[in-house]
């Protein structure tokens, strides 16, 4: 599966400042500069700016890139990898060759060079941009070695054996990044969000309702983790991930035919002293950077972390809810931090109040933002005591904070406050979870007889909340109790 990004919690990035940095220090980009630095006017190239077999190697020798017997060739394709973005994303400009000069064109530093020292942090994101998005296509191409060799061997060159469908290769890739986007985001500020390349393999090809993955399914893992070593490989000197490899004996092993899949017991358990082994991966901020641009080019809501410090309290409690915990926290700090408590706290429970179907996930929201708020918001919230939609919360976060001298709540605020907060659970994305199972147990086993009188509850979720609580309590007979007193509330005449 991959991940849903049309609704994508928030990110937190660095300054630009920083990102500019990090992007001038990838290995890649910094080849790539150095090397136009180093094209003096009419250095010799091809028609396409591809530089003749001397060149590369004057090339790698000015990148410092051993070329013993052993590592020549590998020396050489870096060079050249390095010397082709620069063509690619500008840095170098190219004279096509006239008629009669042996097919060779010039090539020299371009005016956009000038942008790496002499522009701002965003013309370098620009143009490390612009090199990202030629590695991502790389990425993507599939494995020209079978090609190459048929026509080493005088074959007639066979395309199908490519076995290439453009479309669903850049899709895996994608599909890949958008999963390490969504999960560093869900992870929160200032956590590593390292990921285990078997897991991540899992995410893309196990389906969501199957518990154990059968072996067809296992062989799919194992393919598609050998695919993500090659592209992260890829993708690691551009600076759009921090990548382990998979350990070479293991690659051999997959050589012969063991399936990868079959390692670690636990792919996606940090604790696992081997799993190092099957490749870790994580997103850098740049690639952070680089994922949250296609996303927004995409039309896709791509928010970073404190942009909602400039929203009213309405449009902050409809938003927390969708967030992790983290993000929530510091989102809630963020939108305090410009404001007076008192208002603020009095503008939060205005926001909370309401009828429609978003409204207790707001109320709880609420709750949990006042919580940040301190004890500024004391006032504020003891003028709400006596209000029917928030007095349950008042009395609740003031009780919390030791507060002397709260009145105790009717036994119709009690049960009005238990419908509300399930119907805050129910009505985001996080529907029969272990939380809300045990939220369930709790309230009808701390209320004797909830359903004689939850049903009478004067609220607009009442039937929706008992008919969850009775799919969700694992007592047969409690959530037989819970159906009838759904049927009773549903029947009831409205006012």
């Amino acid at each position: 599966m991959t991940a849903d990004r049309t609704v994508l919690p928030p990110v937190q990035l660095p300054a630009e400042a920083q990102l500019a940095r990090e992007a001038l220090a990838a290995p890649l980009f910094a080849r790539a500069v150095r090397l136009a630095r180093w094209a003096g006017p009419g250095l010799r190239v091809g028609a396409g700016g591809e530089q003749p077999g001397a060149e590369v190697r004057a090339a790698a020798a000015e990148l410092g890139l051993a070329e013993s017997a052993d590592e020549e060739g590998e020396a050489r394709a870096v060079a050249g990898e390095a010397w082709r973005i620069a063509v690619d994303i500008g840095l170098v400009d190219v004279t096509a060759p006239e008629d009669g000069d042996d097919a060779l064109g010039t090539a020299a530093p371009s005016a956009d060079l000038r942008l790496v020292t002499d522009g701002g942090p965003a013309d370098v994101l620009e143009l490390w941009t612009a090199a990202c998005e030629c590695v991502l296509s790389d990425a993507a191409l599939p494995d020209m070695s079978a090609l190459v060799e048929q026509v080493t061997a005088g074959e007639e060159l066979d395309l199908d054996r490519l076995d290439w469908d453009p479309e669903a290769d850049a899709d895996f890739l994608d599909g890949a990044l958008g999963n390490l986007y969504l999960l560093t985001a869900m992870e929160g500020p200032g956590v590593d969000g390292a990921v285990p390349l078997p897991a991540l393999a899992a995410s893309l090809v196990v389906p969501d309702d199957m518990d154990e993955p059968t072996e067809e399914v296992l062989a799919e893992v194992s393919e598609a983790v050998l695919r993500l070593d090659e592209q992260f490989r890829m993708l690691e000197p551009a600076g759009v991930v921090a990548y382990r490899p998979v350990a070479e004996e293991i690659l051999l092993e997959a050589a012969g035919g063991a399936p990868v899949a079959d390692g670690p017991d636990d792919p996606g358990d940090p604790d696992d002293a081997d799993v190092s082994r099957y490749g870790v991966v994580r997103l850098t901020p740049l690639g952070l950077y680089a994922l949250r641009r296609r996303m927004l080019a995409d039309g896709l809501a791509a928010p970073l972390v404190g942009e909602l410090a400039g929203e009213d309290a309405y449009v902050l409690l409809d938003a927390l809810p969708r967030l992790p915990d983290p993000v929530a926290q510091t989102e809630a700090e963020a939108w305090l931090a410009d404001r007076k408590p008192a208002e603020a706290a009095t503008a939060l429970l205005d926001a909370a109040r309401g009828a429609d179907d978003r409204a207790p996930a707001r109320r709880l929201a609420c709750q949990q933002a006042l919580a940040v708020a301190g004890a500024d918001a004391e006032p504020a919230v003891r003028d709400v005591l006596h209000d029917r939609e928030l007095g349950g919360l008042a009395r609740v976060w003031l009780t919390e904070r030791g507060v002397p001298g709260v009145p105790q709540p009717t036994e119709d605020m009690v049960f009005w406050l238990a419908v509300d907060t399930v119907a805050a659970q129910l009505g985001g994305l996080r529907d029969d979870t272990p939380e809300l199972r045990e939220l369930v147990a709790h309230l009808v086993g701390r209320h004797r007889g909830f359903f004689g009188a939850a049903w009478r509850v004067d609220h607009p979720a009442t039937p929706e909340v008992l008919e969850a609580m009775g799919r969700l309590h694992p007592d047969r007979q409690v959530a037989k109790d819970a159906r009838k007193a759904a049927f009773k509330a549903r029947s009831r005449p409205t006012a």
